[in-house]
Parts: C-alpha cells; structure tokens; sequence
C-alpha cells in the first residue's frame, strides 16, 4: 500500500501488541519533528549567573550600589553570585568577608532565595541568589 501511494512505511510503536505501524511521507515527518524542536527551543528562557565581587574593605557606599545591581539583577530574573576575594594578610580575617556577605544577605531579603549558602573556596568565600518566585 505504501509504495503504491509513494509514501514510507514506519513503525511507530515497536512494543505495542500488534506494533503500530503508519503510512507516511518519513522526509516531511522528520522535517516536522524539527521544527517543533526549534520552536520549544524559541521559548526558553535563558538564565545567566551575573557575579558580583566585593573585597573585605568593601565600604558602605559601595555595597550598597553593589547590592541595587545585585536587586535590579534579580528582578531581570537573572541569578546573582556574590564574592568576597581575599589578598594577603586578608586571609587571617576571613570572618570580615563572612559578615559582609552576611549582611548583603540580610539586605536582599525577600528579592531573591538563596540558591547555594556561603561557600569557602580558597582565596573567596561565594554565596550564589536565585530570584524570588513568589511575587
């Protein structure tokens, strides 16, 4: 039958009883099944991770405009990674940067969930927020 209407013979369901079997044109089908695969694809949304760096010696004013990108990041639905980086004799002070991120923690607030807690790797300490869901 498939060949006399110039169409391919496809087995949809191989473990079905009786195994399911279609008549079609194999070429237009598989063109199909990609571009649904390129439209899901069209309407993902991609999340980046945007980091924001800070030293022990950060001060008030600069955490703070540190901490508005940190929230306009949020809101753009991005996630955000805070770092404290450590130089030198900084390393015997790590429980300033700890405070720090602390701090900047306790200021986001409900703006964004915390994805991963404060993380020591080597020379900084990382936080990484994730946006807030619930709005």
């Amino acid at each position: 039958m498939a060949e006399d209407e110039g169409l391919d013979l496809i087995e949809v369901s191989p473990n079905a009883r009786p195994p399911v079997c279609r008549l079609m044109d194999f070429g237009k089908y598989k063109y199909q099944q990609s571009k649904k695969l390129h439209d899901a694809k069209k309407h993902q949304k991609v999340v980046h991770v945007k980091e924001i760096k800070l030293r022990p010696k950060t001060e008030e004013h600069d955490l703070k405009f540190k901490l508005n990108n940190a929230v306009r990041f949020l809101g753009e639905g991005n996630k955000v990674k805070v770092t404290v980086m450590f130089r030198g004799r900084e390393m015997s002070h790590r429980d300033i940067g700890s405070a720090l991120l602390k701090k900047f923690q306790d200021s986001i607030g409900e703006k964004g969930i915390i994805e991963q807690p404060m993380k020591d790797e080597g020379r900084s300490i990382t936080l990484i927020l994730a946006p807030n869901k619930t709005k």
